[in-house]
Order: C-alpha cells, then sequence, then structure tokens
C-alpha cells in the first residue's frame, strides 16, 4: 500500500507563484535523495531503508516495491505541477497571451524550486508498463492545458502557428529540460529563468 503524502490541494486556493518546500513522507524523502544521487538503477530498497533508519520488512509495508516507490513520486510531482498549470491558467482569463505566460511560469518556477522532483521524469523508462500509462495519464493533462491555450491562440489569431500540437510538444519539452542544467547556486533565480522562457515561447507563438 501506499504512504500517504499530504492532502490533495485545491487548485482554486493555490498560489501557483509560491512553491514552499514538498512535505514528502520519511521514506519519500530518502528515496528521492537516493534517486537523485545515484538514479533509479542504481539505488537499492536495502539503501533507502538504510537512510530511513528502518528495516526493509518495514519499508515493504508502506510500498510495494523500488519502483513503487518512484510512481509515488512521480504521480505526486505530476499532480503537483499539474494543479499549478490550472490556478495559473484561470488567472489568465480569456487572454492567451496571458493564460500561456501564467502557465508557462509556473512549469518553470516548478522545475528550478523543485530540481530533484522534476528530474525523476528522466527515470520514466524504468517503470513497468501499467505505472508508464499510470504516470503519463497526468502528465497528458499539462500537455492538454498547454494545447488549449496555443489552440485558442491560434483561433483568435493572437498566436502565428500552423501546428498547435507540435508546438505545444516544442514548449513542453523545453521546460522538461531544465532540471539538467539548473542549479540554484547559479547565477539565474528561478524567477529569471522563468521570464526568459517565458520571452521565448511568446517569440515561438508569434507574439510580437
Amino acid at each position: 500500500m501506499g504512504e500517504p503524502v499530504g492532502p490533495a490541494q485545491d487548485e482554486s486556493h493555490i498560489d501557483w507563484r509560491q512553491l514552499e518546500e514538498v512535505q514528502l513522507t520519511p521514506i519519500l524523502s530518502a528515496s528521492l535523495d537516493a534517486f537523485y544521487e545515484l538514479g533509479y538503477h542504481g539505488t537499492t530498497v536495502r539503501e533507502v531503508a538504510r537512510r530511513v533508519g528502518v528495516t526493509v520488512p518495514a519499508l515493504y509495508y508502506h510500498h510495494e516495491n523500488k519502483e513503487g516507490l518512484l510512481i509515488a513520486l512521480l504521480e505526486l510531482s505530476t499532480a503537483d505541477v499539474l494543479a499549478r498549470a490550472h490556478a495559473a491558467d484561470e488567472e489568465g482569463g480569456d487572454d492567451p497571451v496571458r493564460r500561456l505566460a501564467n502557465v508557462v511560469e509556473a512549469i518553470v518556477l516548478r522545475m528550478t524550486t523543485r530540481p530533484r522532483l522534476a528530474s525523476l521524469e528522466g527515470e520514466v523508462r524504468y517503470l513497468s508498463a501499467e505505472n508508464r500509462q499510470r504516470y503519463r495519464a497526468v502528465r497528458k493533462g499539462i500537455e492538454e492545458v498547454v494545447l488549449q491555450i496555443v489552440e485558442a491562440g491560434a483561433e483568435s489569431g493572437t498566436f502565428d502557428v500552423d501546428d498547435p500540437a507540435e508546438i505545444t510538444r516544442a514548449i513542453l519539452g523545453m521546460c522538461q529540460s531544465i532540471p539538467r542544467w539548473y542549479h540554484a547556486e547559479g547565477t539565474l533565480s528561478p524567477q529569471e529563468v522563468a521570464g526568459k522562457y517565458v520571452a521565448i515561447v511568446m517569440k515561438i507563438v508569434g507574439v510580437k
């Protein structure tokens, strides 16, 4: 059975520009650290148990196996960014430019503020087919938010795009690459990175 990680967020009350530290259970916190430092393949359940200070059987009481730890973290991470994307989109009202700028900012702020969680997406290849499908179902929700905005902007003439689906994939792919290079001790703050990416996205969709 899965170990709870806290109550689900109400999207209507999310301040999507504010990202506090994620409240993880001790087991999930230790798993996240181990996956980040050693990679999924290099992490063992015994190593996670050692970091938490529990026995392996005690860990298995909460999570079925190592893959269960990974999918729990991935679902938490993806659900969080989806909720923030919805809140950011709503704040944009009927203006496609504001909506897209808000959603891109929300995604980038999450990528730069929570890079350890964001970097786990690179480990999705290790999931079983069933768990990969579970993950993709939630991930698809983020893609749909951006696609709907790009399509609305294209239909209104606000955006100059020929293929909204391909543009959406390009935007999300660009954002997903951030954890590979971003470091908190670098010269750019999360807000500065978000501003740069919003400007790039506006050029991609043809906003003057």
